[in-house]
């Protein structure tokens, strides 16, 4: 806007957005009200929008005030969904222990290996020949299992919580069998 075309008391002043308009008493009279009236409305009209009340399902169908009563089927404890298992279950508790207890037989087979002249091939010497560090390594190989079979558990999928136990067994024992079965390094030989 140009200067001419400003009133008097504006001429040589720089303007914001909105410096010529005038506020009365009617528009913030207005304003009130607008606002005094949406404070009594909006509880009224809330409490007409909310969803009816539900009935339960263990009632019984024939009570129900309903035009399509829910079927009989549905409202019977056996045809519901079962809960999932609780995790630390005795099944879990099993497969945990013999995943540890697999595990220390890993330490030990690994260590009588090792005593009989032979070499780890899968895990670096500095691990292997240092006690506490191994010893920490299997039990992380534990703690691992446990939380992979808690994901799997957590994201539903109840028969991989499983097999992820037994198959660290299995991979476990199959570790185990073969280090007792490799023959003695004899010096010399």
């Amino acid at each position: 806007m140009s200067a001419e075309k400003l009133p008097a008391r504006f001429a040589g002043e720089t303007l914001h957005y909105n410096a010529r308009m005038r506020t009365s008493r009617r528009g913030l009279g207005r304003l009130a009200l607008v606002w005094i009236t949406s404070l009594f409305v909006a509880p009224h009209a809330a409490a007409q929008s909310a969803p009816a009340q539900r009935p339960s399902v263990s009632q019984n169908s024939s009570a129900l005030p309903l035009a399509n009563p829910i079927p009989r089927a549905i409202t019977r404890s056996e045809n519901l969904p079962t809960l999932p298992h609780p995790f630390w279950d005795r099944t879990n508790l099993m497969l945990f222990s013999g995943v540890a207890i697999f595990r220390g037989l890993d330490y030990a087979s690994t260590r009588n290996m090792q005593a009989r002249g032979r070499e780890e091939v899968l895990l670096p010497d500095d691990v292997v020949n240092n006690s506490a560090g191994f010893a920490s390594l299997e039990l992380a190989g534990t703690a691992a299992s446990v939380g992979l079979s808690y994901w799997m558990h957590r994201s539903g999928h109840h028969k991989l919580e499983r097999w992820v136990s037994i198959v660290h067994i299995g991979v476990t024992g199959v570790g185990i069998a073969r280090n007792y079965a490799l023959p003695t390094n004899r010096a010399g030989r």
